[in-house]
């Protein structure tokens, strides 16, 4: 099968989640990266692109855009791996150019930059992408698909956390990552939307639940830090479920401790991102089993993102490269690739940073949650 050509704006040399995203895209063999905008010094995005083994390098996103919609053989797809604040310019570039966009979460620093690319994503032919990699992992597929059978009953629980303590002392000046991650002009939240937004998100892949409501507390735990270094918030469902969402980046001991649990009348399951290849399942009244990764009772789902044997560990740059092959197909026209994070999965997001910013500022009052955030 031809490969497709895909582009990047950003990650040029010292950017790490760009190298994540071209580690990604290259691995199930469905992409080929060609050419990029991968820094706005233009010396440096010729020194990135020619050190990368990139065929054009551009010193704007929006004459990469305009050149490569005019090419016979320009890029299928942009990456945009950017921080925050500069999403949504590059975003729209490409989907008025007529290019398909993967975007690294959340979609955008404010709700302003989020409504522009709405618009220009609706109005384009283009698909847009969101890539909430945990959504790739093959055991969060196969919970998403025990949820949707039946195997835990009717949802009453939904326990979410992300827990880190790489920002628990200020950040250094020479910390890149660090340094616009806690710049609100840059990033527009803290923790909540750097990690939140992934907690966030995989509560709703897998239970398929938003919140009616919200009631968040956040602390910037580190003296003088100008955004959210952690996060509690309660969430109430429509359905009569209950949730409790934990983000933080100053709980020292904790490396990426994404976690989910979540319970129903019949049923309960567990799952650890440091322990991606394994989930616990418990029917009630029985003994809990262990289900892994290419084991006996991995399902379709699971099996269907799975690379290699069980006992052989895949993760995070595997979770990223599933939607990046997702992505291929759907740009081929293969409508079962539906599971791909989208506009929708960016615009809830969204919703959710507001509202716990909101719920906070009013001393953690609960926050009505917008019941249209999902409507057409």
């Amino acid at each position: 099968m031809k490969t497709l050509k895909l582009g990047m704006v950003g990650g040029g040399q010292g950017a790490f989640i760009g190298g994540v995203h071209r580690i990604a895209a290259r691995l199930d063999g469905q992409w080929d990266l060609v050419a990029g905008a991968l820094s706005s010094d233009p010396q440096r995005a010729e020194a990135s692109a020619q050190e990368l083994g990139f065929e054009r390098s551009y010193s704007d996103f929006r004459q990469m855009a305009q050149a490569e919609a005019a090419r016979d053989d320009g890029i299928d797809a942009v990456a945009i791996v950017t921080p925050n604040h500069m999403h949504a310019d590059p975003t729209i570039a490409f989907l008025e150019a007529g290019i398909h966009v993967i975007c690294d979460k959340p979609l955008a620093a404010t709700a302003e930059d989020a409504a522009r690319i709405k618009t220009a994503a609706e109005a384009s032919s283009a698909h847009f992408i969101l890539t909430h990699n945990y959504t790739g992992y093959p055991m969060i597929r196969q919970a998403r698909d025990m949820v949707r059978t039946g195997d835990l009953g009717k949802l009453r629980l939904v326990q979410v956390e992300y827990a880190q303590d790489w920002l628990t002392e200020p950040a250094a000046s020479d910390n890149k990552q660090a340094d616009w991650r806690t710049d609100p002009a840059r990033s527009g939240a803290g923790a909540i939307g750097d990690i939140g937004t992934h907690a966030f998100n995989l509560a709703h892949f897998v239970t398929g639940e938003v919140p009616s409501h919200l009631a968040a507390d956040l602390s910037s735990m580190v003296p003088g830090r100008q955004v959210d270094d952690n996060a509690h918030i309660l969430l109430r469902y429509a359905s009569g479920a209950r949730g409790m969402l934990w983000a933080s980046q100053v709980a020292v001991g904790n490396e990426n401790g994404l976690r989910l649990r979540v319970y129903g009348d019949r049923g309960g399951l567990e799952w650890s991102q440091e322990h991606p290849n394994h989930m616990q399942f418990t029917r009630f009244g029985q003994p809990t089993q262990t289900l892994t990764r290419g084991g006996a009772g991995a399902s379709d789902a699971a099996n269907a993102v799975t690379r290699v044997p069980g006992g052989h560990p895949e993760g995070y740059l595997e979770g990223f490269a599933t939607l990046y092959s997702e992505a291929a197909a759907l740009i081929r026209g293969d409508q079962s690739a539906n599971l791909l994070p989208d506009l929708q999965s960016g615009l809830l997001g969204m919703a959710f940073i507001s509202g716990v910013l909101e719920s906070s500022k009013k001393d953690s009052c609960w926050y009505s949650f917008p019941s249209n955030v999902l409507d057409p």
